[in-house]
């Protein structure tokens, strides 16, 4: 799985599902919400939890 698809299906679960970020990193190939969190704020330029918060108003 390429890092960009990863990143994709992370917004796609965030957006969709209440897991913790924890959670989702583990499900999409990440060690950790740390590293999931810098991949996801490097590509996109927000956090995980703000991309949620956002992506539900």
């Amino acid at each position: 799985m390429t890092t960009g698809w990863r990143l994709c299906l992370a917004g796609d679960l965030l957006q969709e599902r209440e897991d913790t970020t924890e959670s989702i990193a583990r499900q999409v190939g990440y060690s950790s919400a740390f590293a999931l969190s810098a991949a996801f704020t490097r590509e996109y330029g927000v956090r995980p939890s703000r991309y949620r918060v956002l992506s539900r108003q």
